[in-house]
């Protein structure tokens, strides 16, 4: 059984890990609320979510969560669907939007690896001030393709109230989606359970580290 100091991330490993996971958090819930806004809705705009500030975005408890084990969230942007002239097809891109933004940072941080790694090493093999940036940064790159591609595939999972949850019901027939989105409570639960008991870890955890091995090889 692992200790609490065990399952406790070290200053180093935070600082590794937190400015690619506030860039992930902050960048999917802006998409959210951008392609809402671009189709009509003002909402989060009205509330300050149209923007890449991580602190009008980030949810505590959410974000403590990814360092303990390994998923997290940040506070849902909101969307009103009456604004969309039509609000089935409106709520589908807007719910592709955030795993689909986690898609693009996965694949930018990856072709950003591939180009810094041979200058990585031939600053290691300098060594002096620019060792101490230059690394760290590379191994930054390499856990934002990570912390991405598990929020883009975490996200996709089809149970309300993910993202998955809503692009499925813009598949469903009217009827269908409005009886689907009813569980959205249920949807919570199942995930956090899931979670905490390890098997949604893994479920999803070899289709990421397969994508990740894709991106980086």
């Amino acid at each position: 059984m692992q200790t609490i100091t065990q399952l406790i991330p070290s200053i180093n490993q935070m600082l590794l890990w937190a400015p690619p996971l506030l860039l992930a958090l902050t960048f999917h819930e802006f998409c959210h609320g951008y392609v809402a806004w671009r189709l009509g809705d003002p909402t989060a705009a009205n509330q300050g979510r149209l923007t890449m500030n991580p602190l009008r975005h980030l949810d505590p408890l959410g974000t403590l969560a990814f360092f303990l084990i390994r998923f997290g969230w940040a506070k849902p942007v909101p969307v009103n669907a009456s604004y969309f002239r039509d609000p089935k097809r409106g709520m589908l891109l807007v719910a592709l939007a955030g795993p689909m933004s986690n898609l693009l940072l996965a694949v930018l941080s990856a072709v950003a690896v591939k180009l810094f790694i041979p200058l990585a090493i031939g600053v290691h093999e300098q060594g002096g001030l620019a060792n101490t940036v230059m690394l760290p940064l590379l191994m930054m790159l390499v856990n934002s393709v990570w912390i991405n591609l598990l929020l883009c595939i975490f996200n996709l999972i089809p149970v309300p109230p993910l993202d998955g949850g809503r692009i499925l019901a813009g598949f469903l027939p009217n009827h269908l989606a409005y009886s689907f989105q009813r569980y959205e409570q249920i949807g919570i639960v199942v995930i956090l359970v899931l979670s905490l008991t390890g098997v949604l870890g893994k479920i999803i955890s070899p289709v990421v580290r397969t994508a990740n091995n894709l991106l980086l090889t």
